[in-house]
């Protein structure tokens, strides 16, 4: 079996016919002369005209007026000229210029549950992570700049960039993200931390049509790596969500409800949802017997794709014609016609449809367990399997905020952690669960560790001693009261753990060891596979006695997120703990409960650490510090850094070879889906 994971997968090798046009057809794999630009893999128009002696002509998808007729409610397309931006942005190809056409088939567990796999192929911010995932690069934004203490950045947009409707994208449609989006508590409850600086308010200016500042109320550096990563863009139209706002248009509510909804925000909430998460359920699927009647089916996007049916089956998603990127032969990109994503939630099914080939490019929600049956059927399936690490692992919390109040008071004991984490025999769990594939490292809060944290905090409490875990838990009163083989809670209740898991956050079988080796110490557990909206209803409603999720953030997400290390420890759609504390904490103690002082240390330091550019002597110091705490109060614990399959169709061309399998860096991964093209 060993020796099956070991065996490199070679891809496929591409040829193919470019297109026609003026400019050297440069590739990744062979750049034609064209020398480097400033930033890996892609020019500004000027830059790339320069380096390659040329003018680029641009040249169309062919079926893009037939694909526009799917997007209710877009005007009849006007030339490319006037679709494209002034400053288009030029992607050099992995292999070659593509081919036009097909349909991407992909799947998904649910509306929500595994979509990460369609966001990466078409999502955009204002910058995004080149492939080395250390260069930001420009995206939407054309470049950037930061004063000389962090506290000013300025973006600067493509003259002549336009929303897939044909309305031009400018600095307003940032700022209006921000001030009545970002911050209306009627639209989101409470800001983001990624939208504030220490718990306070930037100010967006808008100083022309193309340039908008952000000033900042401290430094925080690290605001930039977050619109390189994160799912929630810097940018709404505001041309077309801004005629429900009440800030912006009087007669709102009057036109809301000429369209059937109570307010302007209950229109809002239908095209942008209640949060940030892109993938919100759109007006085709919440709100049917109302969508013929609006003035679109869904929200103008700037991504390379946009839904045209939204279903509780699956979507379907067609190129936008307004896209701002081309190739470096001055086509427009995606070549890839439209997408369509299935929702397949039992595992056997999706693993069913992998194996037969009906699938083009699956990442999320595989898991190294699925890896034997993929691998050993590649050549029938027509398929390649790339077996890349994970940043994230598969990690363990106890409810220390739980609602049985006897329960919180045991999982909040630092001792009973340490006893179920050193009670996990992990090098049988790597052999057993991982095929010997994994890596054991404790829970630290940064993946990758980062060079600043000392060594021992990588295997804390992650030694098999059962004798130690035994006599912890007698030493806290967890002792078998009645006899019946199992411990019991100090009031002599019978402790039973409850193991909820989803299988898109957990493999199976590494539940099923983990609760055999807490009863082999003598805690009693049951187990419940769940679906992932069933787990995260549990989890927020602090419900859950044990959260079983991956867990794991590269240092780029921190500097622009705190939410990670301030309580909850993450967002609604990741592994979260301590959801009381977090009620304490977002209502100042008015409710909840409070937390220990590591975790206010743990507060303070991370906004601390937003504050320093990285590198820094006082940076390493905090985030040092930040660790130890994480990882010395064991509030997750780890279990293994593993590989985790990624699954390309062969007929799926310009797909690299990943770096990592990544759900934290799906923002920016796969590489450049819109550049992928179909070899039927």
């Amino acid at each position: 079996m060993r020796q099956l994971f070991l065996t490199s997968v070679a891809l496929v090798a591409l040829t193919g016919t470019a297109f026609a046009g003026g400019c050297p057809e440069a590739t990744v794999a062979d750049m034609n002369g064209v020398a480097a630009g400033e930033f890996p893999q892609q020019f500004e128009l000027a830059e790339f005209e320069a380096a390659g002696n040329c003018t680029l002509s641009f040249q169309e998808n062919p079926a893009i007026g037939e694909l526009n007729g799917q997007i209710q409610g877009n005007p009849e397309l006007p030339p490319l000229a006037e679709r494209l931006p002034s400053e288009p942005l030029v992607v050099a190809p992995y292999e070659m210029i593509g081919k036009y056409g097909g349909t991407l088939d992909a799947l998904s567990n649910a509306t929500e549950a595994g979509t990460s796999d369609f966001l990466s192929i078409r999502h955009v911010n204002l910058v995004r992570y080149s492939d080395d995932l250390q260069t930001i690069v420009p995206n939407v934004a054309k470049s950037w700049s930061w004063n000389d203490d962090y506290t000013e950045v300025t973006f600067s947009l493509r003259k002549g960039h336009k929303w897939s409707d044909g309305v031009p994208f400018t600095a307003e449609d940032v700022k209006f993200w921000y001030d009545n989006l970002a911050l209306d508590p009627k639209v989101n409850e409470k800001p983001k931390d990624y939208v504030l600086v220490g718990g306070e308010r930037m100010t967006v200016e808008v100083i022309d049509p193309q340039t908008v500042k952000f000033i900042l109320p401290a430094p925080k550096p690290g605001l930039i790596a977050h619109f390189a990563t994160s799912f929630a863009q810097g940018f709404q139209p505001k041309h077309f969500l801004g005629q429900f706002h009440p800030d912006i248009n009087p007669d709102a509510d009057a036109r809301a409800k000429e369209l059937g909804f109570e307010s302007g925000y209950d229109v809002i909430k239908a095209y942008f949802g209640n949060s940030d998460w892109t993938d919100t359920p759109s007006p085709l699927l919440n709100s049917p017997d109302k969508v013929a009647n609006m003035p679109a089916a869904v929200m103008p996007t700037l991504e390379s794709f946009i839904t045209i049916s939204d279903t509780t089956e699956g979507r379907r998603y067609v190129a936008n014609p307004y896209f701002f990127m081309v190739d470096t032969a001055g086509n427009q990109l995606p070549y890839i016609n439209e997408q369509d994503e299935v929702y397949a939630n039992d595992n056997q099914v999706r693993l069913l449809k992998l194996v037969n080939g009906e699938v083009d490019y699956k990442t999320q929600s595989l898991q190294l367990s699925d890896a034997p049956l993929l691998l050993q059927n590649q050549e029938k399936g027509g398929y390649t399997i790339q077996l890349k690490p994970k940043i994230a692992m598969h990690a363990i919390s106890f409810n220390v905020t739980s609602a049985d109040e006897e329960k919180r008071k045991v999982f909040g004991d630092l001792n009973f952690r340490k006893a179920m984490s050193i009670a996990i025999n992990r090098e049988e769990l790597n052999e057993v669960a991982y095929f010997g594939q994994g890596t054991i490292q404790q829970y630290t809060g940064f993946s990758p560790v980062p060079d600043f944290v000392d060594e021992k905090w990588k295997t804390f409490a992650t030694e098999f001693d059962p004798d130690e875990a035994n006599r912890l838990l007698d030493e806290i009163g967890l002792v078998d009261k009645d006899n019946d083989g199992f411990r019991d809670l100090p009031n002599g209740n019978s402790l039973v753990l409850n193991l909820q898991f989803a299988t898109q956050g957990i493999a199976g079988q590494v539940v099923e060891l983990v609760g055999q080796y807490w009863a082999d110490v003598g805690v009693k557990t049951t187990v419940k596979e769940v679906t992932p909206d069933e787990y995260r209803s549990a989890q927020s409603s602090n419900q859950l006695d044990v959260g079983l999720w991956e867990k794991g953030q590269p240092l780029g997400i921190i500097l622009g997120n705190n939410e990670l290390w301030v309580p909850p420890f993450e967002n609604y759609f990741a592994h979260r703990v301590g959801m009381l504390w977090a009620e304490y904490v977002d209502s100042n103690g008015a409710k909840g409960v409070e937390p220990p002082a590591y975790v206010t240390q743990l507060i303070d330091d991370v906004n601390a650490f937003q504050s320093e550019p990285v590198g820094t002597d006082k940076s390493k110091e905090i985030g040092a510090r930040l660790v130890e705490n994480m990882t010395s109060n064991l509030l997750f614990i780890g279990t293994a850094l593993t590989p985790d399959p990624i699954y390309v169709n062969n007929k799926l061309k310009n797909v690299p070879e990943f770096k990592t399998a990544s759900y934290e860096y799906y923002r920016t991964y796969p590489y450049r889906g819109a550049q992928w093209f179909l070899e039927e």
